[in-house]
This record gives C-alpha cells, sequence and structure tokens, in this order.
C-alpha cells in the first residue's frame, strides 16, 4: 500500500503527541512534500510555499518544529555521514559486496540519533534521490529556513557542535588520504612517492593546524583565523598528482583495485574541499552553494549503501574505464586526419583484403570436407583465429575491428567537451574524421577480397578445368547474402557484438601487459636467455608487450567467429555470422562460378553493404555505449553536434568520404625573399 500524503494540519496535530520524533516529523515533511507520479518539480515547490504560509498562521507549531528538530540535532552524531556516507569503502570490493549481501538478508537496525542513519529513515522511497536533485537549492535553502525558525532554541550551541564534528570528519579525511600514500599499486606508479614528503602528508599536517586554529578561534581563544589558503593549495596538488596517478596507470597498467583506490581519492579529496567550503566564514554564499549539492549526494548514498546492484555498476564502471582507457589510447591510430594517412588506411585496408580472401578460401575447403561439426569449428576457429592475427602481424587492417577504438577515442572527446577541451564543432570533426577512416578502410577490405577471390576462381577454372565452388556451394554463399531470405542481418548483427567483444578483450589483455611488465618479464625469462640472443629477445618482449593486446583479441575474435554455428547446433538456435569482408569474398568466388549480370551483381554487393552497416554500427554503438558510462559521461549536447555535423557536410559534403586537400607548406626563406623583394620593388616606385 502506498504510504499517504499528510496534510500540514495533520502534521501539527502530530506535535502534540509523545511518541513524534525529529525523524518520523521529517518523514511526515518529505512525504507531504514527495511528488506524486504525474507532477512536476513545480509541485513541490507549491507545497513549500504552502508549508510557510501554514506555519506563518501557526506560530506554537513552528516553534515546536524547531525545537524538536533542534533538540535532535543537538544529540545527533553526523560524523559518518560527513566521513563515510557518498565514498567508495575502504574495506575494497568483495569484503564490501559480502557486508551489503547480509544487510539485505539480516539488516543492521537504523540508529535515529546518527545522520547517515536518518537520513534514509527520512526519505525512504527509491524515487527521493531524483526529486530531491530536482529541486532547485534555493527551495531547498527555503525549506531550511522556514523549518529552522532560528528565533527559538540555542542556535549558537548548535552552530558550535557541528563545526566540530565538520572539523573532525575534515582530519580524519585528511587522515586516510595521507595513509593512501603508501599503497603497492601507487609505489609501482611511482616509486619515489616513498622516499620524499608528498602532497598527501603535506595535507594532512595543513588540515590538522588548520583544524586546531579554527577550533581556538570560534572558542574566541584567538581573535582572528588564518584562511585555508596554503591548505586548499595542497589540497589541489593532490589532485593533480591523483591526475598523474590515472595518467600513468594507463601506460603502466590498472586494476580493479587501482581504479577503485584512485576513486576512493577523488572522493575523498572532493570532500574535503567541499567541507572548507562550508567551514569558510569570508565566503557564506559559496557555503551554502556547496551545502545543498552535498545534502542532495549524501541523500542519493543513504539510499544505495545497501544496494549491491549500485554497487556492482560502479564497480563495472571502473573495470570499463581500465579496458576503454587502453583503446582510447590506441584509437587515434585508427583515424585518418590528412591524404597520406587516408592512402595509407587504404593500402592497410587491400592488404588486410589479400588476407580475407585467402582466409575465405580456406574456409571454403574446411566446409568442403564435411567433417563432424566438432572438429570442422575448430578449423574454421583456427583459420580465423590465425588468419586475424597474421593480418595485425603484416600491419594491415580488417575494417571493422576499428569501431571499438574509435569509439572510446570519440568518448574521450565527450568527456574534454564537459571539461571545456572539447566543444560540438571539434566532436562533429572527429565524427566526420572516424566515418571516412571506416570507409576508406572498407574500400580496401572489400574491393580487394571481392576481386581477388574472383581472380582465384576464375584463375582455379581456367587452369584446372573446373570450377572452385559447385554449383550448390555456390549458391549457398549467394542465399547467405540475401536479407529477407536468410538469417544474414541478424548473424551480421551477432558478428558486431563479437567486435565490440573483441574490442574489450584487446583492451583489457593490453591493460594487462601494462600492468605486470610484460616486456621486462620477457627480457629476462630464463626460456628466452637460452633460446634468442639479447637483441632478438629485447625486440620479441618489445613486440610482445606493444601488440599483446591486439594478438589476443584478433585470435580470440576468430574463435568467437568460428564457434557461433557450432554453439547454435548444440543450442538448437539458428546462429551464424556474417562479416562483411568474407562475405565480399564469398561473393567473389560465387561470382567466378557464374556471374548472373551487373544489375544482379549490383543487389549482391549491396546486401554486402547492408552486412557491412549491420557489424558497423551494433560494434560502434555497443563500444560507444560502454566508453561514455566507463568516463561516466554522456552526449548531453546531441542536437548541438548533429547541427555542428550538419554545418561540416553542407560545407563540404564528400568530407565524409575523402579527406581534403592537405595545406600547401611555404619555405619560409622563399617567403622572407619573396616580402623583401616587393618592399624593394615598393621603395623604387615611391623613388621614382
Amino acid at each position: 500500500m502506498p504510504e499517504s500524503r499528510p496534510t500540514p494540519r495533520q502534521i501539527f496535530d502530530s506535535l502534540t503527541s509523545e511518541d513524534i520524533s525529529a525523524t518520523g516529523l521529517l518523514r511526515q515533511i518529505a512525504n507531504w512534500l514527495r511528488p506524486g507520479p504525474d507532477e512536476s518539480i513545480e509541485a513541490v515547490c507549491q507545497r513549500i510555499d504552502l508549508l510557510e504560509k501554514a506555519l506563518e498562521e501557526n506560530p506554537d507549531a513552528s516553534d515546536a518544529i524547531a525545537r524538536i528538530l533542534q533538540d535532535w540535532l543537538g544529540t545527533a552524531n553526523y560524523f559518518l555521514a560527513f566521513a563515510v556516507l557518498g565514498l567508495f569503502p575502504r574495506q575494497g570490493f568483495l569484503r564490501e559486496l559480502g557486508r551489503r549481501f547480509y544487510e539485505h538478508i539480516n539488516p543492521s537496525p537504523l540508529n535515529p540519533n546518527s545522520l547517515s542513519d536518518a537520513l534514509p529513515l527520512i526519505f525512504n522511497k527509491k524515487t527521493d534521490p531524483q526529486w530531491v536533485n530536482e529541486l532547485s537549492d534555493e527551495s531547498w535553502m527555503k525549506l531550511f529556513r522556514i523549518l529552522w525558525n532560528a528565533e527559538s532554541g540555542d542556535a549558537p550551541k548548535l552552530l558550535w557542535k557541528t563545526i566540530s564534528e565538520l572539523l573532525y570528519a575534515l582530519e580524519m579525511l585528511s587522515i586516510w588520504v595521507a595513509g593512501e600514500e603508501l599503497e603497492a599499486d601507487l609505489v609501482r606508479l611511482e616509486p619515489r612517492i616513498v622516499s620524499r614528503d608528498s602532497a598527501f602528508v603535506a595535507l594532512q599536517r595543513e588540515v590538522s593546524r588548520y583544524s586546531r586554529c579554527y577550533e581556538a578561534w570560534i572558542s574566541g581563544e584567538k581573535s582572528t583565523l588564518e584562511d585555508d589558503a596554503h591548505a586548499r593549495v595542497l589540497l589541489e596538488q593532490c589532485m593533480d598528482a591523483v591526475t598523474a596517478f590515472r595518467k600513468k596507470s594507463v601506460t603502466k597498467g590498472t586494476s580493479i583495485p587501482l581504479s577503485y583506490l584512485l576513486e576512493r581519492l577523488d572522493q575523498t579529496l572532493k570532500r574535503i574541499q567541499d567541507i572548507l567550503n562550508i567551514l569558510d566564514p569570508k565566503d557564506p554564499v559559496s557555503a551554502r552553494q556547496t551545502a545543498i549539492p552535498l545534502f542532495k549526494e549524501l541523500v542519493r548514498a543513504s539510499r544505495q549503501r545497501r544496494s549491491v546492484r549500485a554497487l556492482f555498476q560502479r564497480n563495472l564502471r571502473l573495470l570499463s574505464r581500465s579496458i576503454t582507457e587502453n583503446t582510447s589510447d590506441h584509437g587515434e591510430h585508427y583515424i585518418t586526419g590528412n591524404r597520406k594517412e587516408y592512402l595509407a588506411m587504404l593500402r592497410s585496408g587491400a592488404g588486410g583484403g589479400i588476407v580475407i580472401a585467402l582466409m575465405a578460401l580456406i574456409k571454403i575447403r574446411i566446409m568442403a570436407m564435411a567433417l563432424n561439426p566438432f572438429p570442422e569449428t575448430v578449423l574454421v576457429s583456427l583459420n580465423y583465429g590465425l588468419g586475424f592475427m597474421l593480418i595485425h602481424i603484416l600491419h594491415f587492417t580488417v575494417a571493422t575491428k576499428q569501431p571499438a577504438m574509435t569509439a572510446a577515442r570519440l568518448a574521450e572527446a565527450v568527456q574534454q567537451g564537459e571539461h571545456g577541451g572539447a566543444n560540438p564543432k571539434m566532436i562533429a570533426d572527429l565524427l566526420i574524421r572516424v566515418c571516412r577512416s571506416q570507409f576508406i578502410a572498407i574500400v580496401g577490405n572489400v574491393s580487394v577480397a571481392l576481386s581477388l577471390a574472383f581472380g582465384i576462381g576464375w584463375a582455379f577454372n581456367l587452369f584446372w578445368g573446373t570450377p572452385i565452388l559447385s554449383q550448390q556451394a555456390s549458391e549457398y554463399q549467394i542465399y547467405e547474402l540475401k536479407p529477407f531470405e536468410s538469417l544474414a542481418l541478424l548473424h551480421a548483427c551477432i558478428a558486431g557484438v563479437w567486435l565490440f567483444v573483441a574490442g574489450l578483450t584487446a583492451g583489457f589483455f593490453d591493460n594487462r601487459a601494462a600492468y605486470i611488465g610484460l616486456s621486462a618479464r620477457l627480457k629476462n625469462h630464463p626460456l628466452l636467455r637460452r633460446l634468442l640472443p639479447p637483441g632478438a629477445r629485447e625486440k620479441f618482449a618489445d613486440y610482445m608487450h606493444e601488440n599483446y593486446g591486439a594478438l589476443v583479441g584478433n585470435f580470440f575474435f576468430g574463435i568467437l567467429l568460428g564457434s557461433t554455428a557450432y554453439i547454435g547446433l548444440l543450442l538448437g538456435l539458428p546462429l551464424g555470422i556474417r562479416h562483411v569482408a568474407f562475405a565480399s569474398g564469398n561473393l567473389g568466388y560465387a561470382m567466378s562460378f557464374s556471374f548472373p549480370g551487373f544489375p544482379l551483381f549490383c543487389l549482391y554487393f549491396l546486401f554486402v553493404c547492408l552486412i557491412s552497416f549491420c557489424n558497423l554500427w551494433v560494434s560502434f554503438g555497443l563500444a560507444l555505449s560502454v566508453a561514455l558510462k566507463a568516463r561516466d559521461t554522456k552526449i548531453k549536447s546531441f542536437p548541438k553536434v548533429l547541427s555542428a555535423l550538419g554545418q561540416q557536410v553542407k560545407a563540404a559534403p564528400f568530407s565524409l568520404l575523402f579527406p581534403p586537400a592537405d595545406p600547401i607548406k611555404k619555405d619560409p626563406e622563399k617567403t622572407e625573399k619573396s616580402l623583401n623583394g616587393q618592399t624593394k620593388e615598393q621603395e623604387k616606385n615611391q623613388t621614382g
């Protein structure tokens, strides 16, 4: 049964009850304010106005509410709310997961005299954090002033208690920050941290000094309060250090515990900054602007502190970020910026097309052997996996492997846009560069795979007098392309999902190589020291370190492609894959058996393009979604991005497919001589 909404009169009548508590009173007020399913946030603002009017008409009720709240706040504990609530727990993911599971089975009683426990008692609905956040800061300040009624009660005593709790929380948070610097993961990223005085320790010392000074000032022992400028400088240095740790983790590798630690440091430093803002007596405006958002954050955190789902979501975001950081780092290599890079991508795609045509032929021969399903699956998977690895080793490109990398780079640009580093025009420009890079890579793959497959089939028939495909096999290859007769598009979407998974796998193993220091391990491996000379061993170690993720990701992608049909067979489901490059190769071999005429060929080629569309957009959409969630961001200004994209395409329609001409590089010496010559000529004319 939904809880009924009390009226102000019912709230006032409950004040005479002996059982009334501050949390019960505030819960009634929250129930009164909470918007209904069909109500906007304006309804909450109107109820605040009604409550204000009702209290003005009932001064006794106003005094009673203020007395109840002030008596409660005078004995309540604030420390856990300020120093713990909303911050990642210090015991790590697994212990916190166990604690939350047990809390669901056997929840501990909530203590109404602790602010961190009182918040979920007051805001006891799942939807409360949403409307609490939507209500403006000004409306919350108005509500607090209405309920507080500073004319009644002992406000100075409560102010002193609040400041004492804030100072204690501030000092404990700084101690925790200082203690983090000796974590093994941070020492791995920055070994010098153990041999010098870090900003973390300096911040703790300064915060401790500031707290003693503040207490002396508030108690009257000191007439003036020293400002917190030095503490803020050290706080900024600590934030810069965390940023530096994040950057180093991209090259030196990260892990869930490290990502968890850096996120907790970020949260703790932000909380220290919030408390400093609230405590600053010289800037009451900043204090109010900080206090209300902090209150909203505490309400949200209080509703999620027992949530297993929220814990998993936060940690999956950290895991996703640790993976996508590496794909973002490599993503720029898959985006062409000028004609030289554009032609290089075409050559790389063409090289991939050569290998893919041969891989398609090998698969056709494997299928012609009519083996049992399992050995056939093993051979097909190895053909795919080893072939994709060969393409990478030869520095060629499989066009559909790009989306996972480029999506991470786009998500990075979107996040920079939130922080002032990118704007819709820059994001639109990046989208155009991604689009044409993908286009030319596909052109290279498809054109060469199709042409070479047709050439191989034609030559085979010419020299051996028999077609490379039987009539039945040729018809089957054509049937697999038809989107309305077969499940070609569904299977193309499945291949898109595997492309996305392969991208995540590559990112994970790239990160793993950096984290474990794969290069150094291989250079000093006992077996390799016996087998390879130092120079060759060093080159091998460096190559494996740089390409570990790509090689594993490509092989795993091949296994996924090769085993999908077998898994479908075991499950009794019509599963399969359609990949644009192999579809074009298969079309080439089928055309070598019997060319049906140019119109039909164009229709079949259109089917290949549809497969390409499904491959690319499914993988790109999934990769972009994960990359955005990993960075805890989203494309907020999507209409502006579309507008900027439309303007750029309108100004240069072919920029979607072809890069603009490279700017002409001018020789500085020739330019200077030309300018000098023009100046002398002008002087002669003036003299004459």
